[in-house]
């Protein structure tokens, strides 16, 4: 008990020691003899402060606002695996021939003890980086110096962005954990936000509004004085002031001791969806007082999806097919199927234009010239397929999609999507969903990219409903392993391997690219086998699944104790950590997609010896049909097979049965690590 409070008092005093002044470049000396953060001794570097200022300026004579976000962090490192925090990354807009954001007025330093005293080394110019990711994205790289185990470093930059409807997110939570936290946003009358927080730390916000003066500075040209003396004409300039108010809305967040939310748990769509935070969404521009225009935006996802259909880079690019024309009609659509006009259109799309990486919902080049250059973003190569399903006299719509990096629009707006894809529905309403820039994608077997709950629907006439982005079709591993015993228990086998639908399609996008000497190698060190044959069928065949048929032999599959031998059933496929590891999980499992996996092992009882026990057959189930488990091992003859049956039915588990879930893996890793006994007879 006495220790206890020790620990207590230890904690609230480490927590209470550096009350102190946040003043960019005082850290004081506390904060670098600081071993561990008192609330998470796991932690690898803590946000001992993190400020965020972001508000609106008037440029006067460009006669506009723009947005500036001012940004201070300091960082403790504790420990080697926190280095990775002394490289800083800095993303800002910067499109080709369009307004950019720009990054400005980076300082930084890295304090450290040595013998004692304070050390303070200035970030250089020639560690601030700046790179082109894309077209339309920069970020500034900061690398800084002379870091240590227990370092403190300190970074200020400022953000300044002309697009003044986009408030960045607010970011409560991170993957370590924040002492001190500080955030303001000033907005000005003439803009209108939706305020909606996000994942599962909020802070409630204190709200101010007050007057604010600005003298706005015009200049008068008067015309020339009349006299002409053979030079250029002068004229009178003149300068007035004209001086008006308006209010400001002041939002502070401030917190204290907020817990790290890590991404170290599997199964996890996109761990910033469930980082505490908030969004900020364009509702209304209205500047009527100054004599200009008032605009309102999307309220709804009705409107939201009308506002993008509006846009000249996505409804109008639906309605241009002289183009392809020509292509198209050569491909001999007359009398076929709808489906198989479908699939014809689909090759023919995915054959011409090559996806250049970038995702959009909007064009890029346009339909047109994409055909023509044969390259695209997302949105060019799926809103050209769209086009050319209409022409062929199929109900084809455009699908929005928030791809999985982008997260899980939970309100109304027009960033929550990113993505596009297609949708044909059939007389019957019934749908196949394409994704053509995914050279491997068959109808309904999206890529993973585009697996993120439900995307948007939107017809002709701009109405839009939800459709479910997930196949109905389960993810699908098959194994079969045939093995024989030699006398000196050297085990020799062959194993048939069936990859079908997303598991067919995440295995082609991965490995059919690797030369077939690695795959081999690769299989041999993951399962402790020899090869001696392999071979992969159907890698571009994408009708028929992926089949691997491999030859091998282990010296490593057989325990022999004491003139007894120990097999586990399932050989090298038994699954022997449970990957959930967790006592408590706040957000969902996330599977991608439904899936299964079929194991069938048979292995051949070595002459002289006979079985003396086999693991009991297990049938385990979670909640509403979630999840089953099948497990049998029987002797038949003198062959014992094993059968494995693994299977989820949905595939988004929520948090609430994550308790289930652990458990059943728990079972599912006990079962499978039951051995085969085998005696001398």
């Amino acid at each position: 008990m006495i220790k206890k409070i020790a620990f207590t008092l230890f904690v609230f005093t480490q927590l209470a020691t550096f009350a102190q002044d946040y003043k960019f470049g005082k850290v004081s000396k506390e904060e670098l003899q600081e071993k561990f953060y008192p609330l998470d001794s796991t932690a690898d570097a803590a946000y001992l402060y993190r400020s965020r200022n972001t508000y609106y300026e008037f440029l006067q004579r460009e006669g506009r606002f723009q947005i500036v976000t001012e940004i201070h962090e300091r960082i403790k490192i504790y420990n080697k695996e926190g280095f990775n925090y002394g490289t800083k990354l800095i993303p800002f807009y910067n499109p080709e021939g369009e307004s950019k954001e720009s990054v400005s007025s980076i300082k930084g330093y890295t304090f450290s003890l040595l013998n004692g005293k304070v050390e303070k080394t200035k970030l250089a110019k020639k560690n601030i980086f700046e790179e082109k990711r894309n077209k339309y994205r920069s970020e500034k790289k900061i690398t800084m110096p002379s870091i240590k185990e227990g370092s403190v470093i300190e970074i200020q930059y400022t953000l300044t962005s002309p697009y003044t409807r986009t408030i960045d997110d607010l970011v409560f939570q991170y993957n370590i954990p924040v002492k001190k936290l500080d955030y303001e946003v000033t907005i000005p009358e003439y803009y209108v936000f939706s305020q909606r927080t996000k994942g599962y730390h909020s802070i409630i916000p204190n709200q101010e509004s007050k007057s604010k003066n600005l003298t706005y500075t015009i200049k008068n040209i008067g015309r020339p004085t009349g006299i002409s003396t053979g030079a250029r004409e002068a004229s009178n300039t003149t300068y007035s002031y004209e001086k008006f108010s308006y209010e400001i809305l002041k939002l502070s967040f401030n917190d204290k001791n907020i817990p790290a939310l890590k991404n170290n748990e599997p199964f996890v769509n996109n761990i910033n969806n469930y980082r505490g935070g908030m969004e900020f969404e364009i509702k209304e521009i209205n500047f009527t007082k100054l004599g200009g225009d008032r605009k309102f935006y999307s309220s709804d996802w009705t409107d939201v999806s009308k506002e993008i259909f509006r846009s000249s880079s996505f409804g109008s690019e639906l309605d241009k097919s002289s183009f392809y024309k020509d292509d198209l009609n050569s491909l001999s659509l007359e009398g076929k199927s709808d489906m198989l006009k479908v699939a014809t259109i689909f090759q023919f799309v995915k054959s011409r234009v090559k996806w250049n990486g970038y995702y959009d919902k909007y064009t890029y080049n346009g339909v047109k010239k994409a055909y023509k250059e044969r390259v695209g973003n997302v949105a060019d190569i799926n809103l050209m397929l769209t086009s050319m399903l209409r022409f062929a006299g199929l109900d084809a719509n455009p699908v929005l999609v928030s791809s999985r990096g982008n997260g899980i629009p939970l309100f109304p707006t027009i960033k929550g999507f990113d993505y596009v894809i297609a949708a044909v529905t059939f007389k019957d309403n019934t749908y196949v969903l394409l994704d053509a820039t995914e050279p491997y994608s068959l109808p309904n077997i999206l890529p993973e990219r585009a697996l993120n709950w439900d995307g948007r629907l939107v017809k002709k006439d701009g109405n839009s409903s939800w459709i479910n982005l997930t196949s109905e079709k389960h993810s699908l591993e098959e194994n079969m392993i045939m093995i024989k015993i030699n006398n000196e228990l050297v085990t020799e086998g062959y194993v048939r391997t069936k990859f079908d639908n997303l598991k067919a399609l995440d295995f082609r996008r991965s490995y059919n690219h690797i030369k077939e000497e690695s795959l081999i190698t690769n299989f041999e060190e993951n399962n402790n086998v020899e090869i001696t044959d392999f071979k992969i069928q159907n890698k571009v065949d994408l009708s028929k699944p992926i089949v691997r048929m491999i030859k091998f032999s282990s010296n490593d599959l057989i325990e022999g104790i004491n003139g007894k031998l120990y097999i586990e059933p399932l050989l090298f496929l038994t699954k022997h950590n449970n990957p959930f590891k967790l006592e408590e999980r706040k957000f969902p499992i996330d599977f991608t997609a439904s899936w299964k996996e079929l194991n069938r092992v048979t292995i051949e009882i070595p002459l002289g010896y006979k079985v003396e026990k086999l693991p009991e057959v297990l049938a385990i189930a979670l909640p509403d049909n979630m999840g089953v488990f099948k497990y049998q091992v029987s002797q038949v003859g003198n062959k014992i097979k094993a059968i494995s049956v693994l299977q989820f039915n949905k595939p988004l588990i929520g948090a609430q049965y994550y308790k289930d879930l652990k458990d059943f893996f728990d079972k599912t890793v006990s079962k499978q690590s039951e051995k085969i006994v085998l005696i001398k007879e």
